[in-house]
């Protein structure tokens, strides 16, 4: 329950507290009670406004017994008659989607006074709760670089004084890029988890996608934000497909795509209709999204336009250049034009410092490998991703991929 509840109760009390670490604390300090209370008690009928009632009691009380920020003491004082109107009154302002609480939250993380590396690792920690490791390997990054970004990005929120709530007008348009690439990132990570034993992580990608959709709501002329929410719902919709017997990978090409979620397809390809008709058809999401749409509208998997799916990355690299763009569109040109062909766009990229450690890489080339018939070549870029991959569903598939070598 407080997996489900953690980002909102986080960014409902830093609006109170105006500190996301503070916030934090209080969100810790309610679970503590909670394991304490419901086993006597049971579990509330309103877990969620149980927890943020008892974290902002205890706000209150920490602000009394340290007689700290005078001001902000007196603004929870005068708040306190109208939060114990009852649960039902926090309840509804959870749900309320402009006020939506984790909405606020990814906006203040993704405020401009941050720089956009601190804004993506404060917001995988704060609403993916992703632990430090889990984001230094989104990022390609070190952990302690990334320990130290998060713990001065909230330093810097707290001295900025943020409000901590949606912004408007000219504001959240400005801001809007940032929190897209955010949701996208986030979305990444329960796609293809980067560590531990799971391959996916669903509950993450519905977040993203929660948050998406509610974008969606808010900015219905914004066709980036749909763009990224068409992108989303494709990749989502093959989540029952793509892991085999005991959680192992799937590759497209293989997945039986009658288990594909036809809905969400549909929801998909009909936000990509409307950032289309809204002229954003060469942003890099709906780029993206037009890609994923390749093999959702193709019947079988030889029916992929694989050479449709190139040019989008040809043209992808353009506005939205970067290592990884480069690999997966080796990997497009390759399907579609032959292994060789993804072996030359892959020497162009392997010195890339990102990607000197980052799995997919000799993943890519191995399987290029294979396919040219260069075995021995092949087993050795396979086992090279084995030692890189920290995620063990991803180093079986491709200790499998090793072994299929041998002849």
């Amino acid at each position: 329950m407080f997996r489900i509840e953690r980002a909102r109760l986080i960014g409902g009390l830093a609006r109170i507290v105006r500190d996301v670490g503070r916030a934090e604390d209080l969100a810790q300090d309610a679970l503590v009670a909670a394991l304490a209370e419901w086993p006597r008690t049971g579990v509330p009928t309103k877990p969620g406004a149980w927890l943020m009632e008892t974290a902002r009691r205890r706000a209150i009380d920490g602000f009394r017994r340290e007689r700290m920020l005078t001001r902000k003491h007196a603004e929870i004082a005068r708040d306190q008659d109208e939060a114990n109107a009852g649960a039902e009154t926090i309840e509804a302002a959870l749900d309320d989607d402009l006020g939506d609480d984790v909405l606020g939250l990814i906006f203040a993380a993704c405020h401009p006074v941050l720089s956009r590396e601190a804004r993506t690792a404060l917001t995988l920690r704060l609403i993916g709760g992703l632990t430090t490791a889990e984001i230094a390997r989104a990022f390609l990054a070190n952990e302690a670089t990334i320990a130290q970004r998060i713990v001065r990005a909230k330093k810097t929120l707290g001295e900025a004084g943020l409000t901590f709530t949606v912004p408007r007008g000219p504001e959240r348009h400005a801001r809007l890029g940032s929190v897209l690439e955010v949701l996208y990132l986030i979305f990444n990570e329960g796609y293809a988890a980067t560590v531990g034993e799971d391959l996916i992580r669903p509950a993450l990608c519905a977040e993203a996608q929660r948050l998406g959709r509610i974008l969606a709501g808010l900015m219905p002329e914004e066709p980036e934000v749909s763009g990224l929410l068409a992108l989303m719902e494709l990749q989502a919709s093959r989540f029952a497909a793509r892991q085999g017997p005991g959680g192992a990978l799937v590759p497209i090409p293989a997945q039986d795509r009658r288990r594909w979620d036809r809905m969400l397809i549909r929801r998909g390809l009909a936000a990509l209709a409307r950032a289309e008709a809204l002229g954003g058809a060469a942003g890099p999401y709906a780029r993206q999204a037009a890609r994923a749409a390749c093999p959702a509208r193709a019947r079988t998997a030889e029916e992929t336009d694989w050479a449709r799916i190139a040019a989008l990355y040809d043209r992808l690299r353009v506005v939205m250049p970067s290592p990884v763009i480069e690999l997966n569109r080796a990997v497009a040109h390759a399907m579609a034009f032959g292994p060789e062909v993804g072996l030359a766009l892959l020497d162009a990229i392997e010195h890339a410092e990102v990607l000197r450690r980052y799995a997919p890489l000799p993943a890519a080339r191995g399987d290029f490998l294979y396919r040219a018939g260069r075995l021995a070549e092949a087993r050795r870029e396979f086992e090279c991703a084995v030692a890189l991959s920290r995620n063990a569903r991803e180093r079986n598939f491709l200790l499998r991929r090793a072994a299929s070598c041998a002849g």
